[in-house]
């Protein structure tokens, strides 16, 4: 098991009266990818900057490697941070942008050169040393902001929604990149974004934050499928909600239309007669297929979105309305707005979810 490498204990942030970051616990492993994930306003960026030493905490305490930072200066902390604007300095090429912090440490020149060289090798900008920013795309130039924050051969690297200002393509193949990279030299990373798909693809980790507070902090795979809270399951992917009526809490039994099916996720504090609204991903709700599957609805095609691979039709049940995926095939159009359709759904799959 990996040992534990970053730690922040009880960490509060105010501004005045606004307490943005409320407490938080989490610690980090040794060359652990993990990402603060949530909504703008949510606290991320500002624990971010706490680790590196831009903000000061009003209380708690971050510990890296055994040692406490809190009120270290940033540039004794040892760590690379990527901001979401690239911040290279216009007036430099390239090898002098990445270059700049082992000048700045009185690095030899011959040393300092060699690793630059590395560091475009490992971004794949080998012979850009010599070009300006305005020379390079976006996405070129985010990566010579990450091999800046990396030449010095920091302890953690820290990125502020790196990928944010970049077009889709871009961002995805950039961000398998970075993971790559981070992969390769083993780097204990701690990665910003708003953005859930990117979350879920490269972490190992993910802390979902809302209003200051951590909601969830777990593998992609628990926080997707097992969310603890009703916003981290809105939050993250999309969510279907069904309302229904305990038939008996003591079976676990409820109704749902003019059905009644058994619910092993009811909670035990479920009341019999107690109206609940219970919760599934669209992809655990089946379309005519329904074998299998103890839950069993009749509707009505409401909307239909082809979405390339996946098309996601809306389904109106009559007080309810329902989500679901289905595989695009190119031999089977999809059924047309207004079009009857019976829906499937394995009771283990759905969730009861709290505030």
């Amino acid at each position: 098991m990996a040992a534990e490498f970053l730690r922040i204990d009880k960490l509060v942030k105010a501004f005045g009266t606004n307490q943005v970051v409320k407490g938080v616990d989490v610690s980090f492993n040794q060359g652990e990818f993990v990402t603060l994930l949530g909504p703008s306003g949510c606290g991320k960026t500002t624990i971010l900057r706490m680790i590196a030493g831009f903000e000061k905490p009003t209380s708690g305490s971050i510990t890296v490697d055994g040692h406490d930072i809190t009120t270290l200066a940033p540039n004794k902390r040892q760590i690379g941070m990527v901001f979401q604007a690239y911040a290279l300095f216009p007036n430099m090429n390239v090898a002098d942008n990445v270059g700049f912090g082992l000048k700045i440490a009185n690095v030899p020149r011959a040393q300092r050169e060699a690793r630059v060289e590395e560091m475009l090798k490992l971004i794949g900008l080998t012979g850009y040393g010599k070009r300006f920013p305005f020379e390079l795309s976006g996405g070129q130039q985010q990566r010579v902001a990450l091999a800046r924050a990396l030449a010095p051969s920091p302890r953690m690297l820290l990125l502020d929604e790196p990928l944010s200002a970049l077009d889709a393509k871009i961002r995805v193949s950039l961000r398998e990149q970075i993971r790559e990279i981070q992969r390769e030299l083993g780097i204990t990373t701690v990665f910003v974004t708003h953005d859930q798909e990117e979350a879920l693809s490269i972490s190992d980790r993910i802390v979902v934050m809302n209003a200051g507070n951590v909601e969830q902090f777990g593998a992609p795979f628990e926080i997707y499928n097992r969310p603890q809270t009703r916003f981290v399951a809105t939050f993250v992917g999309q969510l279907n909600t069904l309302n229904a009526t305990v038939a008996d809490a003591g079976r676990k039994s409820v109704q749902i239309g003019a059905s009644t099916v058994t619910i092993p996720a009811l909670p035990a504090t479920a009341r019999t007669g107690e109206a609940i609204a219970l919760t599934m991903r669209p992809e655990a709700v089946s379309l005519s297929d329904v074998t299998g599957r103890d839950i069993q609805l009749e509707g009505r095609v409401a909307e239909v979105h082809f979405l390339g691979s996946v098309i996601r039709l809306k389904v109106d049940l009559g007080g309810n309305t329902i989500s679901l995926d289905t595989f695009n095939d190119q031999r089977t159009p999809p059924p047309t707005h207004g079009t009857p359709v019976r829906l499937g759904i394995a009771s283990s799959d759905v969730l009861v979810l709290g505030s």
